[in-house]
């Protein structure tokens, strides 16, 4: 059958239609997006009550202690008069509006991984939650680690720029769940240890570390005898959706916190694609 003209244009309109109307922003997988990468946990005084995104959020370290900063849409102390660009500059770059260097204890090193859409959607969430006109808490970092310019050498060392690509020849769950662990979830921001400049020692990825949140260890997940060989994919899911562990027991701490906000607010195609992936990784023994 031959197409007129007029047809075969209207099929190409209609399919660059779709096309745009695809690459529109979307609150709703924002605000998934928002549960998935762990947002609430560092942006969010829980301790002290605090307001969704405002900030406040204190995470200690071996060099200091870092606040999660303020991401309501507050103009002043806020996201408030961010573009889409500098929020994509952030997550991608690395860098804040005026050209300066995040401290990687905002993890952009995994969130550079993230796709456009996604980076996307996420801002465009960020943008419905209420803003909350409260001021960022300075770092309380020692020398030289209180030497922003130093972090410009961290980033010649540490950072690769993204988006992360698909490895063609895995199963799209695979994918899935490499992307959720690496880019979304960040998880190797705790699960793998650090060299004596604060970045990762990928060598040993996802093996545990001995100087995790507030000075706790964090175990080994990879399939090592150390770590969680013995698992099935159907543990792992579990423990993610509920934080119960094979042998009954439940987990607290921060990977707790990780998974009432985070993990357990996933669905479970995607728990089930981080289990995939989780038994894919090369096994290393523990610290």
């Amino acid at each position: 059958m031959r197409l007129s003209v007029f047809s075969f244009c209207a099929i190409l309109l209609s399919q660059s239609t779709v096309t745009a109307l695809a690459a529109e922003p979307d609150v709703r997988r924002g605000s998934y997006l928002f549960s998935a990468a762990g947002c609430q946990g560092c942006h969010t005084d829980i301790e002290h009550k605090g307001m969704i995104g405002a900030g406040g959020r204190e995470l200690k370290t071996p060099f200091g202690s870092f606040y999660g900063p303020n991401i309501t849409p507050d103009p002043d102390h806020g996201l408030g008069k961010w573009t889409l660009d500098d929020f994509r500059k952030a997550l991608r770059e690395g860098l804040r509006p005026d050209g300066s260097p995040y401290y990687p204890a905002f993890p952009y090193a995994a969130f550079t991984k993230m796709s456009d859409q996604d980076i996307k959607d996420l801002y465009a969430y960020l943008r419905t939650i209420p803003a909350v006109a409260q001021p960022d808490k300075p770092h309380e970092l020692g020398f030289p680690w209180n030497i922003r310019t130093g972090v410009w050498v961290w980033r010649t060392l540490y950072f690769d720029q993204g988006p992360l690509q698909e490895v063609a020849a895995q199963s799209a769950s695979y994918n899935r769940g490499r992307y959720l662990v690496e880019a979304l979830g960040h998880c190797g921001e705790c699960h793998t240890p650090r060299t004596s400049l604060g970045g990762l020692d990928n060598a040993r990825a996802y093996s545990g570390s001995t100087a995790g949140p507030e000075g706790s260890k964090v175990p080994n997940i990879t399939p090592h005898p150390d770590g969680i060989s013995t698992w099935s994919e159907s543990d792992i899911a579990t423990t993610l959706e509920s934080g119960m562990l094979p042998d009954g027991d439940f987990i607290g701490g921060a990977m707790g916190e990780v998974i009432t906000n985070s993990t357990s607010k996933l669905t479970a195609k995607d728990r089930e694609a981080i289990a995939v992936y989780l038994k894919s990784l090369t096994p290393y023994p523990g610290p």
